[in-house]
């Protein structure tokens, strides 16, 4: 007996079966092998919370220029502006609340019987206010404010200036702890590592056209699944698809998950 989750049908007993037995939750909790699983999450799964994403045709990110309030470089010239478009966001995530697709993810974490590393490339808190713990943030948080000039991080009120001081070597070098456009997304060892390691790698809610992220799927060497709105650019290199709404699909593939 074994269950083939990337899947379209459960295997129990050499038999071909489109669901588990319904026998007693421990009996078929012990029934399901655990596993690594490394989940990366992108926009598409805040979306669904009222958080837009920066190809959407009237967000908050249209009234802006990426170049000039996502890059180091905009940054320089203009720190007043991106101040101001990162205000604007953290509003915006306050406002928000977690959806279900953050509340089955972090039901996963809790699930005793498998590992689950939870690695999203959204800035957002809406996975940790859903009950998620260790979650990776490879492009950063919102909530968090970055000295430029000694790295010094701390948790970042809803507004913050250019003329801020750092408040451990009290320079005006503060800015959104946050990756832009052209620099190295944090935790990339941690993220590969728990990609190669793992049993079963799920993108949720992602695009795949922003590297290093969207070349994960080739790290992985386990079974790979992915959960979109839409196929993504890297759908066909994945052994498993699903499409529809996060809030949708996403707590449909827990619960059969984890029984």
């Amino acid at each position: 007996m074994h269950c083939k989750l990337g899947g379209a049908h459960w295997h129990f007993y050499g038999k071909a079966v489109t669901h588990l037995p319904r026998l007693p939750k421990p009996a078929r909790c012990a029934m399901i092998q655990a596993m690594k699983i490394a989940i990366l999450t992108g926009a598409g799964i805040s979306a669904e919370s009222g958080l837009g994403t920066f190809r959407d045709e009237d967000g908050l990110w249209t009234k802006y220029d990426l170049n000039e309030v996502a890059t180091p470089e905009g940054f320089g010239r203009n720190p007043a502006l991106a101040h101001g478009f990162y205000n604007a966001r953290r509003a915006n995530c306050a406002a928000a609340s977690p959806n279900a697709a953050h509340a089955a993810l972090a039901e996963l974490g809790r699930c005793p019987d498998h590992d689950l590393t939870l690695i999203t490339q959204n800035i957002d808190d809406l996975h940790e206010r859903a009950g998620s713990t260790g979650v990776i943030h490879m492009r950063g948080e919102l909530l968090r404010g970055l000295c430029a000039a000694c790295d010094a991080r701390w948790d970042a009120p809803i507004e913050m200036a250019a003329d801020d001081p750092c408040p451990q070597c009290q320079q005006a070098a503060t800015r959104p702890d946050v990756v832009w456009f052209g620099e190295m997304p944090y935790f990339m060892d941690d993220v590969t590592t728990a990609v190669a390691a793992a049993d079963l790698f799920v993108a949720i809610g992602t695009s795949a056209e922003v590297y290093p992220a969207a070349g994960l799927v080739e790290l992985a060497r386990g079974e790979t699944l992915e959960l979109n709105l839409a196929p993504s650019a890297q759908a066909g290199a994945f052994d498993a698809r699903r499409s529809g709404p996060a809030t949708e699909i996403v707590p449909k593939w827990v619960a059969k998950l984890i029984g």
